[in-house]
């Protein structure tokens, strides 16, 4: 099959290439960076122009749309670049696959169960009104929105795929990233960082998720929508227990709060539709997962 990862320099579009190429797909990359290698596109999907120019040199069977911006915060301090990527990058893709014909898996976000209080089924947003917290969600229900039009007005087919907390080696260090990525950067620098402990979540590993996902190039029902997580539900303090207690650390430097304003409480997802269709398997526990990103950490950002 011939496949496009959109954003697959990424930290799960990078591990979702090597995935696909693995299986024997013809696997090309877009991405906003400038990098060597056959099979690399260079398109900013916010620019239609850029989008068009790839889609008119280039057929695809498949479509892996990962490129967004990411992160509440993030969406909030460049909102601009947010809506752009995310919304507008969005409608590009589907206006080229309106009129190509290719499939289409989009990458959305646990983000938009918003304060939805309960187990997030993928059918909640579907049967009750739910309002997404922050920008980056609004972003995300937006483009679900634009896909579900899409087909109806014009027989695209797309999955849509609902991440939870994705975190592991690979994922570069920011301000706006995974609260694991964060954490473990922070204990690693003896940096100050902060823990809510009224918030759960349910954390997948990365090699897991970008499994998950290359099985849908195999098992392609259009038109589904699927939760991709952990099983191990957990609160966020565990988490920094875990790492300063495999660095050897104290919690001098964190400062609990109970709750973070404008972020779903708690991100308990049901899993078993992609348990079914995708034979979706949480192979790394939580506690491996966490000592595999530090280990990955130290050796990017201290030397070894």
């Amino acid at each position: 099959m011939r496949i496009l990862v959109t954003g697959g320099l990424g930290a799960v579009g990078a591990p979702l290439t090597q995935e696909l190429k693995t299986r024997g797909h013809e696997v090309w990359i877009l991405d906003k960076m400038h990098a060597p290698g056959p099979n690399y596109l260079r398109c900013d999907v916010g620019i239609h122009r850029q989008v068009e120019r790839v889609f008119e040199k280039h057929s695809f069977d498949l479509v892996y749309h990962l490129a967004a911006e990411f992160g509440r915060w993030n969406g909030e301090d460049f909102y601009e670049t947010m809506w752009q990527s995310n919304a507008i990058g969005t409608k590009n893709l589907l206006r080229c696959q309106e009129r190509d014909g290719f499939r289409l898996v989009f990458t959305s976000s646990s983000e938009v169960y918003g304060d939805w209080p309960d187990v997030m089924t993928e059918e909640v947003l579907d049967k009750h009104p739910v309002r997404q917290l922050n920008d980056y969600a609004i972003s995300k229900w937006v483009s679900e929105q634009q896909i579900m039009n899409s087909a109806d007005r014009f027989g695209t087919e797309t999955v849509r795929v609902r991440l939870f907390n994705t975190y592991g080696p690979g994922e570069a260090y920011s301000e706006y990233r995974s609260v694991i990525c964060r954490f473990v950067y922070h204990a690693l620098h003896d940096l100050p960082y902060t823990v809510y402990l009224n918030h759960h979540r349910s954390s997948t590993y990365i090699t897991d998720t970008a499994r998950t996902l290359a099985n849908i190039a195999e098992h392609f029902k259009p038109g589904e929508v699927y939760n991709i997580a952990g099983d191990e539900y957990h609160d966020i303090k565990i988490l920094s227990d875990m790492i300063l207690g495999y660095l050897g650390k104290d919690d001098s430097l964190v400062e609990y709060i109970d709750v973070e304003q404008h972020n779903t409480r708690d991100k308990k997802s049901d899993n078993s539709k992609a348990k079914r269709d995708l034979d979706h398997r949480c192979t790394v526990t939580l506690s491996e997962g966490i000592s595999r990103t530090i280990e990955w950490q130290k050796e990017v950002y201290c030397g070894g």
